[in-house]
This record gives structure tokens, sequence and C-alpha cells, in this order.
């Protein structure tokens, strides 16, 4: 029976590539594996796989008694909940470490990079192989996106040169102008129900034993959603109440670079005061915060430890 190559719930372009590639890498070494996913693609991610020919992983939510490698995300907390059941065989990821444990050795990538396809690049120079032209493409693609074209504090030069390698191989001359256009498709609000959007990219993490939520949505103008904030909070309220202390919403406006903050906490003014913020200045506009990871998580883990 194949392993499983699979990444977080609610996955993203970054997890659905980062299952295609790893799969791909591994078939490339000999390796019987599967990639597959946690939920359906995104608008953005449809985008990259209509664009460039690839096919949407299968979606799986059990994986007791299967050999898997996990892929974007090393959390629990993202993983099928009967992960404690499965064979971790190995690990491929950008975030912090995270509380998966295994029975016997795994095969562990982790690097401080702003993308995890721009580690599976790394790993197929290392081991001397090549994606395909398409591949190339839609893993230049989750680059693209994870970094929001290079402009997130996350991008590193690895990511610059991953993406200059990959587009080179996949025959894309403007690099930017493919961003533009993915971000285009990620931005496609109207119509979608609020409570899709703030799942579209949603994480939960455990910060000193209190559940929190986190969603981030990426866009080209803010405008797109501006009117319908209300919404949002009303949903955000709801998923509060299903056992979290905090449900958060980042919208990201790419051009301006920077972020409004949508929140229904226990203690909002604590969350406020990861950046600074009093709950009185409304809506919070954090300025050049673009990344859950760098700029969020990090933020919140440090007030609600103290």
């Amino acid at each position: 029976m194949s392993a499983l190559i699979i990444g977080h719930k609610n996955p993203d372009t970054d997890s659905i590539i980062a299952a295609l590639a790893a799969a791909d890498l591994y078939t490339q070494r000999g390796l019987e594996v599967e990639a597959v996913a946690q939920g359906t693609p995104a608008p953005e991610t449809a985008f990259v796989l209509e664009r460039f020919g690839l096919k949407a992983p299968a979606v799986v939510t059990s994986v007791a008694g299967r050999d898997v490698y996990a892929v974007d995300y090393s959390d629990l907390g993202q993983a099928p909940s009967d992960f404690s059941d499965c064979n971790l065989k190995g690990i491929i990821d950008h975030h912090k470490l995270g509380d998966m444990t295994s029975s016997s050795p795994v095969e562990c990538v982790i690097m401080p990079v702003g993308c995890t396809n721009t580690i599976i690049k790394r790993m197929y120079d290392y081991l001397g192989k090549k994606p395909s032209k398409e591949l190339a493409g839609a893993m230049l693609c989750a680059i693209l996106s994870d970094t929001v074209i290079f402009k997130s504090p996350t991008c590193t030069e690895a990511d610059r040169a991953a993406a200059a390698e990959l587009a080179e191989i996949a025959g894309v001359a403007d690099i930017k102008a493919l961003g533009m256009e993915l971000f285009t498709a990620k931005s496609a609000v109207k119509g979608v129900a609020a409570r899709d959007l703030i799942l579209r990219d949603f994480k939960d993490f455990t910060m000193s034993g209190k559940k929190i939520g986190i969603g981030q949505l990426e866009l080209v103008d803010l405008s797109l959603l501006e009117d319908r904030f209300a919404e949002l909070l009303e949903d955000l309220g709801r998923m509060k109440a299903e056992g979290r202390h905090t449900a958060m919403l980042l919208v990201t406006d790419i051009m301006k670079e920077g972020s409004v903050l949508l929140m229904a906490s226990d203690d909002p003014a604590k969350v406020a005061s990861a950046w600074g913020k009093t709950l009185g200045e409304g809506n919070l506009w954090l300025e050049g915060v673009m990344s859950r990871k760098k700029q969020v998580v990090p933020n919140l883990e440090k007030v609600f430890k103290d």
C-alpha cells in the first residue's frame, strides 16, 4: 500500500503543491507514495492546477494504519484527527517545530525559508533530480503565494533562487506578472460565504493551553471585502464559541503591505497588545504585517505566556 504524502487542514497552494512535488520526488527515488490533501483546492490553488495542467490530489481525512509523510506542517492540530494511529515516515516543513512524534526514526527536513516548495526544490537538487515543466510552474506559484511575490518578511534568498530556477524549467518569463495573476485568483471573494472565506486558510494553535484560531486572506485590494467585515466578525464569534479562546482573521492587502485584524476573543485587549494596539482603534490595522508565521503567531505566543 502506498505511503500518503499529506498537507495540513484547510490546504493552501503550498500545502497541495508540496504534496504533489514530494510525491514526484519520492517516486523518482523509487518509493511508493501518493499525494493526497485534507480538503479541496481553494480558488488560487485551482488556478495553479489548471494553469499548469495538474490534477488535484484525492481528499483524505483518515490516515490510521497508513505510512504518512507530512508536508507544510508538523503540528498535530493541523493533522487528521486519527494521526496518532498512523506511521509517521517523514516531515518537510518551513514552520516552527510542532508536536508530532514518531515511534521510529523519520526523514525530517525543516528549514527557515518562505515556502515548503523551496525546500523540496533543494531536495531535488541534492538528489540530482528535476521536476517536470508543469510541476516546476506550480512550485513557482507556491513560492510566489507564500512569500507574497517576495514581499513577505519570511522570504529568503533561497526562495528567490528557487523561484528563478523553477521559472526557467517552467518557461515562465515574467515571474511577477504570474504572481499578480495568482493573487487576482486568490482575491476571488464575491459570493463566497463568510465562514468559507475564514476557513480558506485557517489554522488552530495552542498557546498556554488556549486554542487560538488564525485565518488569513490575502487580497490585491481591501475594498474587495471591507463591506463584509461585520459579517466576518459574526462568523468569527461563532467559531470562537466552538471551543476557541480567540478566532481571528488577518485580511492582508498585498499592495499596501499591511493587514486588518478582525477577531472574536475572550480577551481582545491581550490580543491587541501583541502589536502594541488598544481596542479603541477599531479594526486593527497592522502596518507591514503580512506573515502569520513570522509576525502573528510569535507575537501572540509571547503575550499569552506573560
